[in-house]
C-alpha cells in the first residue's frame, strides 16, 4: 500500500489532505491548552476555597476547632489545598510534555511538507516542459511533411508542362528534394524527442512521484502516529496524579472517622460547665394575707435585707424570668424611673441640699420584685454587663464559676510554665556562649553577658513565684470541686460562702432610682470574662453608648440604688437621655454610671455619637 502507485494522479488531493491533518494537530494543540489553563483556574479556585475557610488567627473559629468535627472539617481543608497541587501538575506536565512538544512538532512538518510538495511541483513542471518540447517537434515533423507534399506536387506538376523551361522544372525539383529531407530531418528529431518524453514520464510516474509521495505519506504517518501518542501522554498525565489524589481522599475519610460525638458532646461540657448546683423548688407564696407576705426561706425571693438566705449559684432558671421579652425591655420596665425627680437646690451650695434628693420609690410589679430578689441570690458572676464591657477581672478569675475557674487557672499554670521553659533555654544558651567566651576571649567579652544572664534569673524566679500562686489558687478550686468523674452536681459551700457577701453588695449596688433591678452594676464587682463564657443566655446586646457628655450644675448626693454622686462642675457621659420621667442615666468612667435628676445637670449631646467615647 503506497501512495505513490495508488495514489499517482491525486497530487492536489494529497496537498490538501496533509494541511487537513496539520489543522487537526493544531486543534488538538489547542484543547490542550485550554484544558491545561482549566486545570489551573480549578486548582486556583480550590485554593481560594480553602483558604476562604480556614481559621483565622486569634479569633474565636480557632477555639472551635478543638472539637473533633471541626478538625475533621480542618483536615479536608487542609488536603483540599494538596488536591489543587495535583491539578496544577496535571496543567504543568500537559504544557511541557504535550503542548510544548507538539508545538514544535508543527512547526517542523510544515517546513518538511512544503520541501515534498515543492519537489512535486518541480517534478510536475520538468514532465509538462517536456510534453511542450514534444508538442513543437510534432508540430514542426508534421508541417515540414506538408511542406514538402506540396514540393513535390508542384514538381510534378512543372514536369508534366511542355510550356515550362528546363531550367524552371530543374528548380522545382531541387525544391522537391530539399522539402523531403527537412521532413525527414524534422521526422528524426520528433522520433528522438518522443523517446526521450516516455522516458521521462515513465521516470516521473513511476520513479519521481512515488518517491515524492511515499515521504509525504511516511509524513503523514508520523503526524498520525505522534498525535495518538499525545493522546496517550495526555491520560498518562492524569493517570500519574490519581495515587496522591486518592491519598488525599483517603486522609479526608480518615479525618473524618476520627469524628467522635461522645467526644465533642464532653469537650461542650468542659467549655461551659460552671460547676454550679441547680435551685431547689421555690415555695409557695401566700397573697391571701392582705399586709404581709410570706416567704419561704429556701425561695429565691428571699429579701436583700434579712441577711438570712444562702444564695444559689448557677441556677438554671436565670433564664425562664423573660421567656418572651427581650432583656432590654425588661431592664428597660424595671429601670426607668416613674415618679418626677426633686426640683434643684435654690443655690449651687452643697449645703443647699444636705441629704441630697431622694429617688422615688414606687410600689413593685410581683415580676420585677420577683426578678430583683432572683437577681441578689446570685454570686458576683451575674454582673453580666460589666463582664462584655471589658472591665478588669480579679487576677485569680474568682469571678468566674468553680469549673471555668479551674480551667482558666490551669491554662494560666501552663503559659506560665512555657515562659519559664523558654527563659530556662534563653539562660542555657548564654552560659554556653559565656563559656566559649571565657575558652576563646577573641570571640567575645565573658562579662557582656552576666547582665542578660542576671536578668534571666530574675524573671524565672518572678515566673516561679507567679506559677506557686496560681498553682495554689487552682488546689482551692479543685479542693472546692466535686471529682470530675461524679455525676452527681454537689455544691461546694465554701466557694458560696465566699462568694455570698460579693453577691449582695453587687445586687444592692445594681437597682435602679425607684429600687427595681438595672442591668448596670457598681464599681465593686466589675469583672471581666471572655464574652462567650456566659453572654448568650444574659446579654447578647452591646453595652450603652454615649451619646454626649453633661456639666454638674449641683452637688447630688446618690445615696440610693442606681443613683450615682456627682460633685459641682463634674464633667460626665450621657448614655441615657431623660425620657421624660425627669432622670438622665450617666457614666464616669468603666467602672461608675447611674441616674441623676435631669434638672442637675446641663446635657451636651452628640448627633454623631455611634459608639463608646474615650474615658478621660
Amino acid at each position: 500500500m503506497s501512495w505513490g502507485t495508488e495514489l499517482w494522479d491525486q497530487f492536489d488531493n494529497l496537498e490538501k489532505h496533509t494541511q487537513w491533518g496539520i489543522d487537526v494537530l493544531e486543534k488538538y494543540i489547542k484543547f490542550v491548552k485550554e484544558r491545561t489553563e482549566i486545570e489551573l483556574s480549578y486548582a486556583k479556585q480550590l485554593r481560594n476555597l480553602s483558604k476562604k475557610y480556614q481559621p483565622k488567627k486569634n479569633s474565636k473559629e480557632e477555639e472551635e476547632y478543638r472539637y473533633t468535627s471541626t478538625r475533621a472539617f480542618l483536615a479536608t481543608l487542609n488536603e483540599m489545598n494538596d488536591y489543587a497541587g495535583q491539578h496544577e501538575v496535571i496543567s504543568e506536565n500537559m504544557t511541557s510534555l504535550i503542548t510544548g512538544e507538539l508545538s514544535r512538532y508543527v512547526q517542523e512538518l510544515k517546513q518538511e511538507r512544503k520541501s515534498h510538495f515543492h519537489d512535486g511541483r518541480k517534478a510536475q513542471q520538468h514532465i509538462e516542459t517536456c510534453w511542450k518540447q514534444l508538442e513543437a517537434s510534432k508540430r514542426r515533423f508534421e508541417r515540414d511533411c506538408k511542406e514538402a507534399d506540396r514540393a513535390q506536387q508542384y514538381f510534378e506538376k512543372m514536369d508534366a508542362d511542355i510550356n515550362v523551361t528546363k531550367a524552371d522544372v530543374e528548380k522545382a525539383r531541387q525544391q522537391a528534394q530539399l522539402r523531403h529531407q527537412m521532413a525527414e530531418d524534422s521526422k528524426a528529431e520528433y522520433s528522438s524527442t518522443l523517446q526521450k518524453f516516455n522516458s521521462e514520464q515513465h521516470d516521473h510516474y513511476y520513479t519521481h512521484i512515488p518517491n515524492i509521495f511515499q515521504k509525504i505519506q511516511e509524513m503523514e504517518e508520523r503526524r498520525i502516529v505522534r498525535i495518538g501518542e499525545s493522546m496517550k501522554t495526555f491520560a498518562e498525565v492524569d493517570r500519574q496524579v490519581i495515587p496522591i489524589i486518592g491519598k488525599c481522599l483517603d486522609e479526608i475519610t480518615k479525618a473524618a472517622e476520627l469524628v467522635d460525638h461522645k467526644n465533642d458532646s464532653q469537650l461542650v461540657i468542659e467549655a461551659f460547665k460552671s460547676g454550679f448546683e441547680p435551685p431547689g423548688d421555690i415555695d409557695f407564696e401566700d397573697f391571701t394575707q392582705p399586709m404581709k407576705r410570706t416567704i419561704s426561706d429556701s425561695s429565691l425571693s428571699n429579701s436583700r435585707g434579712d441577711g438570712k438566705s444562702e444564695p444559689k449559684f448557677g441556677s438554671k432558671s436565670k433564664g425562664k424570668l423573660w421567656p418572651f421579652i427581650k432583656k432590654n425591655k425588661l431592664m428597660s420596665l424595671l429601670t426607668s424611673p416613674h415618679q418626677p425627680p426633686p426640683p434643684p437646690p435654690a443655690s449651687a451650695s452643697p449645703s443647699a441640699v444636705p441629704n441630697g434628693p431622694q429617688s422615688p420609690k414606687q410600689q413593685k410589679e410581683p415580676l420585677s420584685h420577683r426578678f430583683n430578689e432572683f437577681m441578689t441570690s446570685k454570686p458576683k458572676i451575674h454582673c453580666f454587663r460589666s463582664l462584655k464591657r471589658g472591665g478588669a477581672g480579679p487576677e485569680d478569675f474568682s469571678n468566674l464559676p468553680p469549673e471555668q475557674r479551674r480551667k482558666k487557672l490551669q491554662q494560666k499554670v501552663d503559659e506560665l510554665n512555657r515562659d519559664i521553659q523558654k527563659e530556662m533555654d534563653q539562660r542555657d544558651a548564654l552560659t554556653k556562649m559565656k563559656d566559649v567566651y571565657i575558652k576563646n576571649p577573641q570571640m567575645g567579652d565573658a562579662a557582656s553577658v552576666d547582665h542578660r544572664l542576671a536578668e534571666l534569673g530574675q524573671n524565672i524566679e518572678k515566673l516561679r513565684i507567679e506559677v506557686q500562686k496560681f498553682e495554689g489558687w487552682l488546689a482551692e478550686v479543685e479542693g472546692r470541686l466535686p471529682a470530675r468523674t461524679d455525676h452527681a452536681r454537689r455544691q461546694s459551700g465554701l466557694y458560696e460562702a465566699q462568694n455570698t457577701s460579693a453577691v449582695n453588695s453587687c445586687a444592692q449596688d445594681r437597682e435602679s432610682p425607684d429600687g427595681s433591678y438595672t442591668e448596670e452594676q457598681s464599681q465593686e464587682t466589675e469583672m471581666k470574662v471572655p464574652a462567650t463564657d456566659f453572654d448568650d443566655e444574659f446579654d447578647d446586646e452591646e453595652p450603652l453608648p454615649t451619646i454626649g457628655t453633661c456639666k454638674a450644675l449641683y452637688t447630688f448626693e446618690g445615696q440610693n440604688e442606681g443613683t450615682i454622686s456627682v460633685a459641682e462642675g463634674e464633667m460626665l457621659y450621657v448614655i441615657e437621655e431623660d425620657k421624660g420621667d425627669g432622670w438622665t442615666r450617666i457614666r464616669r468612667n468603666e467602672d461608675e454610671e447611674g441616674y441623676v435628676p435631669t434638672s442637675y445637670v446641663e446635657v451636651y449631646l452628640d448627633k454623631n455619637a455611634k459608639g463608646a467615647m474615650t474615658y478621660i
